[in-house]
């Protein structure tokens, strides 16, 4: 039977008393502490407040429209009920947003961090990435990182000026790493943001030690577990992967999709109301960790989800980076790289990161964030995987028919009849 917990009376009732008299949680994060790599562009206004801007900022970028077909979990299955990362995101906005607003925190941040986090994450989930990262290690010496390259997007390839918490609330969001208490490290410039970035590129272990600057970053780190923990599970239900829910042990936190969220909700809103951190009790993380444990073992390193990404996918991959990479040295206007994505980049760009608000605004008004880096000038390496990470799912699967027709990978979805 289903076990939904609930929050104390206790704290229901003090929650109810502060909204009353208008109190204000003093470790959030406001928006007049928004920083940003050009503070004289982007200035919020009343319909537009600080972190509102970074959300609409992030939902105009181009890119953000691919979270649509871009795996989550579960790859080349035609199934619309499936969890894809626009969903994903999605629901990870909303349990954030339900946690922190509970907390009195600033919801506007949670959800800029939220929609963001992801939106440089490659095909085929994490085994993509992962594929990518050992690709890219072996030219350049450097690691890709789902969480640092959606950074990368936001605020080098299309320099949208976002604000710094946001940012960095996007590279820190690392959902493989769960915690009993989440507890911010401050700091408020982008020097050090930088040099966060750079850490993960050079130092594979970085990754997870990254600490969010603001408590809105660390709720939207812990909703992110929340999110797909129990959602991955329905999904492998619903594909038939697994027969049922009863396959997964059962804990305080319950084991379906609805249990999870719903306890894990309540308890960290309970152990962390007024306080500095984010906290639960000890036998809510202990079955937290042990669930996620149970995901990995029962489905995402299962035999037949390895089997499909490594015998087909896992070689394409490799091709395909060989093939863009000899292209991107030779540097040449009429290569697929440049016709497909530099120009696409290129054309999406220029001349000032548009912030999708762009018609309503005055040119004065609106940024002028200019890339560092021009950007056909970037490393060969860097431009093929800003290509590869940015496809689709099906985008991948087509280029590559297209790049080489008489390969014998060849991949099948599994569908609907």
């Amino acid at each position: 039977m289903a076990n939904y917990i609930s929050l104390s009376e206790g704290l229901q009732e003090r929650i109810r008393q502060d909204r009353e008299t208008g109190w204000k949680n003093p470790y959030a994060c406001s928006n007049e502490q928004v920083v940003r790599r050009d503070d004289s562009h982007d200035r919020a206004n009343l319909w537009r407040p600080a972190f509102v801007r970074d959300t609409e900022k992030i939902m105009h970028v181009p890119f953000y429209s691919r979270y649509m077909d871009k795996t989550q979990v579960f790859s080349l299955v035609k199934n619309d009920d499936v969890c894809r990362r626009a969903l994903h995101v999605q629901l990870v906005s909303r349990i954030a947003r339900n946690i922190g607003s509970m907390l009195g925190l600033n919801t506007d941040l949670i959800e800029a961090i939220s929609l963001g986090h992801d939106i440089g994450h490659t095909p085929f989930g994490h085994a993509g990435e992962k594929k990518l990262s050992e690709l890219y290690h072996a030219e350049t010496g450097r690691y890709f990182n789902h969480n640092i390259h959606s950074a990368r997007v936001l605020d080098e390839i299309f320099a949208l000026n976002l604000s710094l918490q946001t940012l960095d609330g996007i590279i820190c969001h690392n959902g493989e790493m769960e915690a009993r208490r989440y507890e911010p490290e401050a700091y408020n410039d982008f020097a050090k943001f930088d040099a966060k970035m750079e850490s993960c590129y050079l130092d594979s272990k970085a990754n997870a030690t990254l600490i969010p600057n603001t408590l809105e970053g660390c709720v939207m780190r812990i909703s992110d577990i929340i999110a797909y923990l129990g959602k991955d599970r329905q999904d492998a239900i619903r594909l038939g992967f697994l027969p049922k829910e009863s396959e997964f042990a059962s804990s305080v936190i319950g084991s379906s999709n609805a249990e999870i969220i719903n306890n894990m909700i309540v308890n960290i809103i309970e152990n962390s109301y007024g306080r500095d951190c984010l906290a639960m009790d000890d036998e809510y993380f202990e079955a937290l960790s042990a669930a996620k444990k149970e995901n990995y073992e029962k489905i995402y390193h299962s035999e037949e989800m390895l089997k499909v990404f490594g015998e087909k996918l896992s070689p394409m991959f490799e091709m395909m980076f060989e093939e863009l990479l000899k292209e991107a040295r030779q540097r040449s206007d009429d290569s697929l790289l440049y016709r497909h994505h530099i120009r696409y980049i290129e054309n999406h760009t220029a001349p000032y990161a548009d912030n999708g608000h762009a018609a309503a605004e005055p040119l004065e008004g609106r940024s002028k964030i200019r890339r560092r880096v021009i950007y056909r000038e970037n490393d060969p390496c860097d431009l093929v995987v800003d290509f590869m990470a940015g496809m689709t799912d099906d985008y991948f699967v087509d280029l590559f028919e297209y790049m080489f027709p008489k390969s014998s990978y060849k991949v099948e979805y599994q569908g609907y009849f």
